[in-house]
C-alpha cells in the first residue's frame, strides 16, 4: 500500500500523543491532504520564509515542523510572507505541514529529555506540567458482560488515555434500580414493573474536545434502550513539560556544557553567589513559566530561554540561578531527535528524508 500523509500523522501521534499538548498550542496536521501519497518528508524547527521558498522550488510531500505555522486563526488566505500566506503557498505547491510542539516537549525521549541528556544530567524527573486542554470523566453503568465492549468503544473514541497507557478504566459493582414504563423494552428486567439489576459503574477520563464522539460511541455500544451516563470536569494526570536532574560539575562546567551542546549566539547569566549547580532544571524554548516550580522544587539552576531581566532578578531572589541560552538554541538537540524519530516512522516505507531543510 502507498504511504500517505495521514499514515505519518497517525504514526507520529502514537508516539507524541498530541492530546497532551498545551491548551494554547496548535499541533497536528495544519496544511494539506491526509490522503496525499508521501514519498519525501523534511523536518524543520519552523516553517520560515526560507523553508517555504525552498519547497516551492523543490516540493516535498510533508514538512514536520516543531513550531506551529499557524498559531492564530487566519482571516484571509493570500500568498504573501505571513504565516497564512505561507500556508497558502504550500497548499499550492502540494506540501503538507504536520506540527508537534508541546506534546513533543513532554514526550518521553522528546525535546525536554534530549535537553537534559545533552547536559549530562542524571536521575532525571519531570516537572512543571504543560497547560492542558480541558479534561472530563465519563461515567456509565452497565451489566458486567457489557464492560469490555464499552471500554473498547470509548477507548476507540478517545477516552481512557493516561500517559503511555490507553483504555484506562475503573469499574465498581453495585445494584441498579428502575421502573420500566409499559412501552419500554428493557435489556434486563420487565416492562411495566420495578426492577433491580446487578450493574457495574464504569469510569474513563478523556479530553473534553472528544466529548461528542465519546457520547456517540457510548450510546451505540450500550446494551440499554436508554444509555445512562454522566460527564464531570476533572484535573487529569498531566504530562511534565520540563526536566530536573543532577549535574556533576561546577558553574563554569555547566556554562561550558550549555555552550558546547546548544551553540547559542550568546548567553545571559544570573548566578546566585556561592551556588553549586547540583540540581538543574531545563526547559526548552521560553522558560519564564518554569521559574516558580523550579525554585519550589529546590533547583539550583534553570537552563532555558527568553527570560526577561526582571524574571531573572525574581529567580535569584528565590535562590535560583539562570542560564538563558536563547529560545532556538535550547531546542537544537531536540530537533535532531525529532528528525531521527520521523526517519524511524517512514524507514520501512522507503520514504526519503530531505536533509538540511531549515534545520538549526
Amino acid at each position: 500500500m502507498t504511504l500517505t500523509v495521514g499514515d505519518v500523522v497517525e504514526r507520529l501521534a502514537a508516539r507524541t500523543h498530541p492530546d497532551r499538548a498545551a491548551a494554547w498550542d496548535a499541533v497536528g496536521l495544519q496544511v494539506g491532504d491526509p490522503a496525499a501519497p508521501l514519498r519525501t518528508v523534511a523536518v524543520v524547527h519552523e516553517v520560515t520564509e526560507e523553508v517555504t521558498r525552498r519547497v516551492e522550488g523543490e516540493p516535498v510531500d510533508l514538512i514536520v515542523s516543531y513550531h506551529p505555522l499557524l498559531f492564530r486563526p487566519a482571516s484571509r488566505l493570500v500568498a504573501d510572507r505571513s504565516p497564512a500566506g505561507r500556508a497558502t503557498r504550500l497548499l499550492r505547491a502540494g506540501v503538507s505541514v504536520l506540527v508537534t510542539h508541546s506534546d513533543f516537549d513532554a514526550m518521553p525521549g522528546g525535546m525536554s529529555d534530549t535537553m537534559a541528556e545533552a547536559l549530562g544530567l542524571t536521575d532525571v524527573i519531570g516537572f512543571s506540567p504543560v497547560e492542558p486542554a480541558e479534561q472530563i470523566k465519563v461515567v456509565t453503568w452497565a451489566p458486567d458482560e457489557a464492560i469490555i465492549g464499552l471500554v473498547e468503544a470509548l477507548g476507540d473514541a478517545g477516552a481512557g488515555r493516561i500517559g503511555e497507557y490507553e483504555r484506562c478504566s475503573f469499574t465498581m459493582a453495585g445494584t441498579g434500580r428502575f421502573t420500566a414504563g409499559p412501552n419500554t423494552s428493557p435489556a434486563v428486567g420487565q416492562a411495566g414493573a420495578a426492577n433491580e439489576a446487578a450493574e457495574s459503574r464504569i469510569e474513563m477520563v478523556a479530553p473534553r474536545r472528544r466529548l461528542d464522539a465519546i457520547v456517540a460511541a457510548l450510546v451505540a455500544a450500550h446494551p440499554y434502550e436508554e444509555a445512562p451516563f454522566d460527564v464531570f470536569p476533572v484535573l487529569a494526570n498531566l504530562p511534565a513539560g520540563g526536566r530536573i536532574g543532577t549535574f556533576a560539575g561546577s558553574w563554569a562546567d555547566l556554562v561550558d556544557a550549555v555552550n558546547a551542546q546548544f551553540r547559542p549566539e550568546g548567553l545571559r547569566l544570573a548566578a546566585v553567589d556561592g551556588m553549586a549547580p547540583r540540581r538543574v532544571a531545563v526547559s526548552p524554548g521560553a522558560g519564564d513559566s518554569r521559574i516558580a516550580p523550579a525554585a519550589a522544587l529546590g533547583c539550583d539552576v534553570l537552563v532555558s530561554g527568553d527570560i526577561s531581566h526582571h524574571r531573572m532578578v525574581e529567580a535569584n531572589d528565590r535562590g535560583l540561578s539562570i542560564i538563558d541560552a536563547g529560545h532556538a538554541a535550547t531546542e537544537r538537540p531536540g530537533i535532531q531527535r525529532l528528525h531521527n524519530l520521523v526517519g524511524e516512522l517512514v524507514a520501512t516505507d522507503e520514504a526519503t528524508i530531505i536533509p538540511n531543510l531549515g534545520r538549526l
